[in-house]
């Protein structure tokens, strides 16, 4: 029985065999001469892995990986996609040039004056800048300056520099200094030229325009910050507090709500403020209460402020001796001493502030004393006439020219705040006394100056109506602006 379980192949003629056998060899030959891309992918695979790179090596090609592979694209476009650039490019088209060495060095270290042309310069103050260092920046040796400073006592000017100030350099074509010109204010500049002799110092001023100016403000914190938000210079605030000081304490009296009215000169140059000028008129409210002030310059040329009606604003004494000062203990006869812890009457102010801050003569008179005093400490005492006389303890030190036998003016500073003496801490001691009797300061009555002459009365009120008229209307029509 014959065993079917395993056939035999086929039988191919011998032709067949030999073709197939020679096509397989052909085919190994092109696999070993042209290896696919897929096995040269295998490869290039097996290479990298084989050398594998350090931690740090790694990272980099990690942080390169991306642009080595945005290169790869761009060099090498897939095949599969249709290049066409027409519609990307712009129909004018600009050759960037490579940057050359020179024009990277001036980029990297810019031009320390800019230029407008050949022969002008200009540099401006930073701090730490001398006037050598700003002529170096211009190419100007430092020989120059010294030729500049010694050409005139006034040239000095040019070495007082402010951080943001502008020197402008006029340059001859060899490079040699023609002119130096700098703008000091909007009223004020300088300039030195070049002459046969040296260097001209020049000064040119401007005289501004000047127009009146209108505010009104509110207290609703203190007189400094209402003044300030409502548009008054600190000055100004301070000129106020001078005019109306007779009257008002503005160390305590000044409460929310106070209202004040200004009518002051402006200085204008070129349509643009530079600068203000006197208070003209002005009205304070103080507890409901209205104080007037005009400002007026007599026939003799005496200038001083008077109410609206013609009486002195001015008064024998000041009320406060110190500006915006608080006051830390009132006149009384049965204080318990801070630091004797035993009763003794205090028979005067204390107004603390800040050691160093000035301290005013309230009334004209003669210093009978400017020295050392027991418990007082540094110590003024001013007679004024017969009657009156005051006293400005527990000073740091006394103003230059303050001396006893010396006179001196309502408001002039005799000293500064301190704390010598028997003293807890920096403060102003000040009494008052009439025909030597101690009286308090703050409720005493003071004699008024002198009211407007008869004679100069109706020139007066001709200036006086008309300010106070303006001061009205401008008030009206901002408190209806306000109510729209």
């Amino acid at each position: 029985m014959t065993d079917t379980s395993t056939k035999a192949p086929p039988l191919y003629p011998k032709s067949h065999l030999l073709a197939a056998s020679g096509i397989a060899a052909l085919l190994s030959l092109a696999l070993l001469v042209f290896p696919s891309s897929e096995v040269e992918a295998k490869k290039t695979h097996l290479s990298l892995d084989m050398e594998a790179p350090s931690p740090s090596e790694q990272l980099t090609q990690e942080q390169d990986a991306p642009d080595a592979v945005e290169a790869t694209q761009e060099a090498t476009p897939s095949p599969f996609a249709q290049i066409d650039n027409s519609a990307d490019e712009p129909e004018d088209t600009a050759t960037v040039e490579p940057e050359s060495k020179d024009a990277k060095i001036a980029k990297a270290e810019p031009a320390t004056a800019p230029v407008k042309d050949a022969n002008h310069r200009e540099v401006v103050v930073s701090k730490g800048d001398t006037l050598s260092t700003l002529f170096a920046k211009v190419g100007l040796p430092a020989a120059i300056v010294h030729e500049v400073l010694a050409s005139d006592k006034q040239a000095k000017q040019f070495s007082q520099l402010k951080n943001g100030q502008i020197l402008q350099f006029e340059l001859s074509p060899d490079g040699q200094l023609k002119q130096l010109h700098s703008k000091l204010s909007e009223l004020e500049s300088i300039s030195l030229t070049k002459t046969a002799k040296g260097y001209a110092f020049n000064q040119e001023i401007s005289k501004p325009n000047v127009r009146t100016a209108y505010v009104h403000g509110v207290i609703s914190n203190s007189l400094s910050f209402s003044a300030q938000k409502a548009g008054l210079s600190h000055s100004m605030t301070m000129d106020m507090a001078k005019i109306f000081g007779y009257d008002i304490d503005f160390a305590q009296d000044i409460h929310k709500g106070d209202e004040f009215d200004v009518i002051y000169e402006q200085k204008v140059v070129n349509g643009k403020t530079v600068g203000t000028g006197n208070i003209l008129s002005a009205r304070f409210t103080n507890r409901g209460k209205s104080y007037t002030a005009v400002r007026y310059t007599n026939k003799q040329g005496a200038t001083n402020y008077y109410t609206a009606d013609g009486n002195s604003m001015r008064k024998a004494f000041i009320r406060t001796p110190v500006d915006y000062a608080r006051i830390s203990s009132l006149f009384s006869m049965g204080r318990k001493h801070p630091i004797l812890n035993k009763i003794r009457a205090h028979k005067g102010v204390d107004y603390a502030a800040p050691r160093g801050t000035p301290i005013k003569a309230t009334g004209d008179g003669k210093v009978l004393l400017a020295g050392r005093r027991g418990g007082y400490g540094n110590t003024v005492i001013i007679q004024h006439g017969e009657t009156y006389r005051t006293l400005y303890g527990h000073m740091q030190g006394f103003a230059k020219g303050i001396q006893t036998g010396s006179n001196v003016r309502q408001g002039q500073v005799i000293g500064y705040i301190g704390t010598t003496g028997l003293s807890t801490g920096p403060h102003l001691h000040y009494e008052f006394q009439v025909n030597g009797v101690h009286v308090d300061p703050l409720g005493q009555k003071l004699p008024m100056a002198d009211p407007i002459a008869k004679s100069e009365k109706q020139r007066f009120m001709q200036q006086s109506q008309p300010l106070m008229a303006r001061m009205d209307q401008e008030k009206a029509t901002m408190l209806a602006s306000s109510k729209r």
